[in-house]
């Protein structure tokens, strides 16, 4: 197959990877948890064993739940207990890879204080969904994302989700409309 070899990081949706396999690129996405999607390969484990594996691209989608400043609130208890720590030190050894070029993806959070500033902020009115969810990039040898259907009706439908067991999955999850634009931008 030509076309790039792509790592999607910490997905188990399968959005991102298979919008990339779409476009004609071998895509593999990695998570704790087994893909939801079958279309593409998927590794069940850690992102840290694969890391190395000659990607050409690499979209990381690291768990935000120790990160986020929506959860401000529960900081001092995270520093506390070193959670919050942990969840720095793997972002940087996702934005240190080995891999040429990568996309580091994550809501507003701590990353920019302790971290670095992000790339971009865009929202997924820009790319076709009628909400708002401000979502940083931390981009390396990438151009930042161009808006491809700006759309009205902007609501912050998944800061309202009602409390339900698969919550955190729903909030998660990758707008398809981004997810088309990483693949037909990044490529």
């Amino acid at each position: 197959m030509n076309g790039l070899k792509i790592l999607v990081a910490c997905e188990y949706s399968g959005t991102v990877r298979d919008a990339f396999i779409r476009a004609g690129h071998y895509a593999a996405s990695c998570d704790l948890l087994p893909s939801e999607s079958p279309l593409g390969d998927h590794y069940q484990g850690n992102v840290m064993d694969i890391l190395d594996h000659g990607w050409d691209l690499m979209i990381a989608h690291p768990p935000c739940t120790h990160l986020a400043v929506s959860g401000a609130r529960h900081f001092a208890a995270k520093q506390a207990s070193g959670v919050q720590q942990e969840a720095l030190a793997f972002v940087q050894q996702l934005l240190d890879a080995p891999i040429a070029k990568i996309a580091l993806e994550n809501p507003i959070s701590i990353i920019s204080s302790r971290i670095c500033k992000p790339d971009q902020i865009i929202q997924p009115w820009q790319f076709g969904h009628g909400e708002t969810k401000a979502t940083c990039l931390w981009l390396k040898n990438l151009p930042k994302l161009t808006p491809t259907n700006i759309v009205d009706g902007r609501e912050a439908r998944v800061h309202r989700m009602p409390p339900s067991p698969d919550r955190w999955k729903l909030r998660s999850k990758t707008y398809q409309g981004i997810a088309d634009a990483m693949a037909a931008q990044w490529c």
